[in-house]
């Protein structure tokens, strides 16, 4: 049983016991605000603020830029999500799930280009382009900030990237050496597959409604 617990959490004996708490707590938040935005309500950002709040000072001290730069985008589009959420289209309707429109498309997909090209040059600018882990900590960047674009902008199609980029970081971040984390991803991918199949549902049902209208 040692055996266990050390190859999980041995990482964390050269921790402070603040910085394992606080990863703890931002885990927590990270997780209610995963399931907020899976029961589609505005909670997922206060939530999701908090844990990314902290997260950017922990990556921070642990020099893990890309990381950093993650949760520190996720911050400012939780702002954004906020007013997009909570911004009424008329009198009595706030902004409705949709899927993602041509334009969108086009967007999402500089996005994910522009990502690629700016995490490489802080990686270079810094020298930290030095492993495996540098490829995937870009691509996971990447896909992350797309799907943080289409979740403040209630579009469906943000569930498949929490799936593919949640896959993704359960082994980098165990690798990394944050066990608490790479469980909440373990967490977030099932909870992202079941947000994407209740937001489908929610719209299904929005269009029903409308053509019986």
């Amino acid at each position: 049983m040692n055996h266990i617990f050390e190859f999980f959490f041995g990482q964390y004996s050269a921790y402070s016991t603040i910085d394992v708490v606080l990863e703890a707590t931002a885990v927590v938040f990270g997780f209610l605000s995963v399931w907020f935005s899976k029961q589609n309500k505005i909670w997922v950002f206060p939530t999701g603020m908090i844990s990314t709040a902290i997260f950017v000072y922990l990556l921070v001290k642990w020099e893990l830029l890309g990381d950093m730069m993650i949760n520190a985008y996720y911050f400012i589009m939780s702002v954004y999500g906020w007013y997009i959420w909570t911004r009424k289209i008329d009198e009595t309707h706030v902004t409705p799930i949709t899927r993602t429109t041509p334009k969108e498309k086009k967007i999402s997909t500089f996005i994910f280009i522009a990502t690629l090209a700016f995490v490489f040059i802080v990686y270079k600018t810094f020298d930290k382009w030095t492993s495996w882990v540098a490829y995937v900590d870009t691509v996971t960047t990447a896909i992350f900030f797309v799907g943080m674009w289409l979740m403040a902008r209630r579009k469906l199609e943000n569930w498949i990237f929490w799936i593919i980029g949640d896959i993704i970081s359960v082994p980098l971040y165990f690798y990394k050496g944050f066990t608490f984390t790479s469980l909440q991803y373990f967490g977030f991918t099932f909870i992202a597959i079941f947000g994407y199949l209740a937001w489908k549902k929610s719209l299904n049902k929005s269009v029903t409604l409308t053509q019986t209208v």
